[in-house]
């Protein structure tokens, strides 16, 4: 996929996304009568700008995230900044995320500023040049500006899942109003409930897109970043789905809460690989075939599979402008 497709995926996506919310949201609340249409206009506006104001401090309450400083790792810092001016973009500030698995995720708001994160595991796990890399992509991420986009639509299902079971509660109450006691709450729930799943396929696949615009970002900015990323990624998802008392002492402290934001998914079910070898890594999973149960996983995924992915890197590495 190239540049002018995936900035088009992204632009399509978002406006389906906004646009069926804006109107199924506008829907209910004239249903209702209790709103004017600009009355709902302005309500749909706030939500999704509180959204994204404050989504940050809830990442960093979830994550127990905290600030790097200079002293305690220059090198790392030396990197964000170089990359930053690489990328045209402001530093970021460099923070740590208390997640017991391999990651780096972007995040940001106008309250904020923009941050990037990573996990203790991923500075243990990964090389200087392959945590190099994944910078890179996250700072693609801020380049992008896709960053704030996907930390207000990644709420959208979940507000109209909540919508959907109200409905449905009050349809089958006694006490439910005028409009929903006669049995119509139970139906508008039931469209509700099947409007948030389908807003999920929506916000699943912006969330791929925007992993291989990023990738490419990395495979711009730095070194022979196709194969330092690739090997990352690599050990990532091999790290992430190791069993282990950690591992799942984070998916219970909301290691998947914004696993949106990641770079690798780290309640992913894809297999790893067997070697411990990174090169052999990164060849063992681009041999493998893509089945059509890899396809459904995928779909169900906030990121590509991780073989399409390193074969798109693969490409990228060939034509990095392509």
């Amino acid at each position: 996929m190239g540049i002018v497709e995936l900035r088009l995926s992204m632009l399509a996506t978002l406006t389906i996304i906004i646009g069926l919310s804006t109107l199924v949201l506008t829907g209910i609340m004239l249903y209702f009568g209790v709103f004017n249409i600009i009355a709902v206009g302005i309500i749909v506006v706030a939500i999704n700008i509180a959204e994204w104001l404050f989504a940050p401090y809830l990442l960093g309450f979830i994550y127990k995230i905290r600030k790097i400083s200079q002293t305690e790792s220059p090198q790392l810092h030396q990197i964000v900044n170089n990359l930053s001016q690489k990328c045209h973009i402001k530093t970021p500030e460099l923070m740590l995320a208390q997640v017991p698995v391999p990651n780096a995720f972007a995040y940001g708001s106008p309250l904020t500023g923009n941050r990037v994160a990573v996990t203790p595991g991923l500075l243990t796990a990964l090389n200087t040049d392959e945590v190099e890399a994944v910078l890179g992509h996250e700072l693609g991420h801020l380049r992008h500006k896709d960053v704030q986009v996907m930390m207000a639509v990644s709420a959208l299902p979940s507000v109209f899942m909540f919508l959907a079971y109200s409905f449905m509660w009050s349809g089958n109450s006694s006490g439910g109003s005028r409009r929903s006691g006669n049995g119509n709450g139970a139906i508008i729930g039931l469209g509700l409930l099947g409007f948030g799943y389908l807003l999920t396929f929506f916000t699943l696949w912006l969330s791929r897109v925007r992993e291989y615009y990023a990738d490419r970002n990395s495979v711009q900015v730095v070194d022979n970043g196709a194969w330092k990323l690739s090997t990352g990624l690599a050990k990532i998802v091999s790290a992430s789905r190791k069993p282990s008392k950690l591992r799942g002492q984070g998916q219970q402290n909301g290691a998947s809460a914004f696993r949106c934001l990641f770079i690798s998914d780290p309640g992913n079910s894809e297999q790893a690989a067997k070697s411990i070898d990174a090169s052999l890594m990164v060849q063992e999973i681009l041999s493998r075939k893509i089945t059509g149960k890899d396809n459904v996983a995928e779909a169900l995924s906030t990121h590509p599979n991780i073989t399409k992915r390193l074969r798109a890197l693969q490409q990228l590495s060939q034509n990095p402008n392509a």
